[in-house]
């Protein structure tokens, strides 16, 4: 089933007059078995990402100290700040028939297994210097996987809804992979993270990587034009000027870091508020869960209403089920459950949305002259993405720290602080961000008359 579009649009001619154009049927070739195929290797990815971010640093916590582990981590992560833009930047000016987002991701996906499998089976005694070298070389190759194949999804379809579902499907095989990865140590071993565990998950992943991306690669088109080239400075100008991309990113970072905080913070939250450690799992579950199965209850309404209307929807939807949490406490786990249905069905929106608006942006771009740098916009989203969860968690401890929570002294002010940490000031957060997303000016019909503008530029 192949979606095209057929549009008439005005444009606005040399002389300063205004003429009918038809942006005539571009078949996008994007039907179900190609959603299904590009969406594959987000299960993967999403695999992994739980290892890196949960499991080893408890892991390797251990035996080097939690202490240096966050901070070998952290340095590692700090590498994505130079990767990320030239990684994008470089996929961009790759010209090759096959596919330039393709020939990235083939070039990472060796690097990847390689640094997972050194760090999920790791020697007896590893020490820092293993732990940062093969942190180094994994987070490099999820950048030269990840990237390119973020973009790739924005390429695939100039069609304003079919790169919601395209993101849908990418966004909910992660949304699977990470209940997957949640589940993992309890479907293979005792319930924990052990090294029995993360050895299971390498071989998951060296099985499930290369099949997924060898169905997506050979199965889903690369349609993207290499960018013939702008001076950097003539770069910088453009995206300065892009006011849809600062908007849109500006939402992006504070709808990050309403989401950051409940997720820095969960765990806490079940274990002092609701004094229910051992539901934590479960919790977990139900909320991601939730949000798979609301994903296809979004991608309608946004076929109605706009994409951007939708996500806004959803936070909003978010704010009034989060209004609850401050009534909450000791026992309330059946009450909590619900709030994870309801607030779990915006994830998936959350996840899915504003990466097809940030498809649009990159629109937006090209009508002005940028060429086609779909690459260098999603390395700077990644960037935004990291720094929204490192603002979380940079936000969230020092504030329960200053208002007085020890989890190894918990008091009543102490749980009510992480209660409202965890309930109420996200709401803040969101209502900023649905405020700057309400009225975002990349609509169906303006995205369309982009699409003309770059094709008659």
């Amino acid at each position: 089933m192949a979606a095209s579009t057929f549009t008439a649009c005005a444009w606005k001619s040399p002389d300063g007059g205004h003429r009918q154009r038809k942006h005539h049927a571009v078949s996008t070739g994007v039907g179900r078995s190609t959603l299904l195929a590009y969406g594959l290797p987000g299960l993967p990815l999403a695999l992994l990402g739980i290892p890196m971010y949960v499991y080893l640093p408890a892991f390797y916590g251990e035996q080097l100290g939690l202490a240096a582990v966050g901070g070998i981590l952290l340095a590692a992560r700090l590498w994505d700040l130079v990767t990320d833009p030239l990684v994008g930047a470089l996929g961009d000016r790759i010209r090759i028939r096959w596919g330039r987002r393709k020939l990235l991701m083939l070039a990472g996906t060796p690097l990847l297994l390689l640094g997972a499998e050194r760090l999920l089976r790791p020697p007896e005694s590893p020490d820092a210097a293993y732990l940062l070298t093969w942190a180094f070389v994994g987070y490099l190759g999820w950048t030269l996987v990840s990237l390119p194949y973020t973009a790739w999804g924005a390429e695939i379809s100039p069609d304003y809804d079919r790169r919601a579902s395209i993101t849908a499907s990418r966004e909910g095989f992660m949304v699977l992979g990470t209940v997957l990865a949640i589940a993992w140590p309890t479907l293979v071993g005792s319930g924990q993270a052990d090294a029995g565990t993360l050895s299971s998950l390498a071989t998951l992943l060296w099985l499930s990587l290369p099949l997924t991306l060898l169905i997506a690669l050979l199965r889903v088109p690369d349609r993207g034009r290499p960018t013939a080239g702008v001076g950097w400075r003539h770069g910088v100008r453009l995206l300065l000027r892009n006011r849809p991309f600062a908007r849109l990113l500006f939402a992006y970072l504070l709808n990050g870091l309403a989401n950051g905080l409940p997720a820095t913070l969960f765990v806490l939250f079940v274990k002092h508020a609701l004094e229910a450690e051992a539901q934590t799992g479960i919790l977990l579950l139900v909320y991601f869960g939730s949000g798979i199965l609301a994903l296809p209850l979004w991608l309608a309404l946004s076929r109605r209403i706009g994409k951007h209307r939708s996500w806004a929807t959803s936070m909003l939807w978010s704010c009034v089920v989060f209004s609850a949490v401050p009534f909450l406490g000791s026992g309330d786990v059946w009450a909590f459950g619900v709030i994870c249905v309801l607030s779990g069905a915006c994830v998936a929106a959350d996840m899915a949305l504003p990466a097809a608006i940030q498809a649009d942006v990159v629109d937006y771009d090209t009508a002005a002259g940028g060429g086609n740098r779909a690459g260098l916009f999603f390395g700077l989203w990644n960037l935004a993405t990291k720094a929204a969860l490192a603002a979380a968690v940079g936000v969230a401890f020092p504030l329960l720290d200053w208002a007085g929570f020890d989890p190894q002294a918990v008091t009543s002010q102490g749980v009510l602080a992480l209660t409202l940490a965890y309930g109420a000031l996200p709401i803040a957060f969101k209502l900023l961000a649905t405020a700057a997303v309400w009225r975002f000016p990349l609509d169906r019909r303006r995205q369309a008359d982009l699409q003309v503008q770059a094709s008659v530029g």
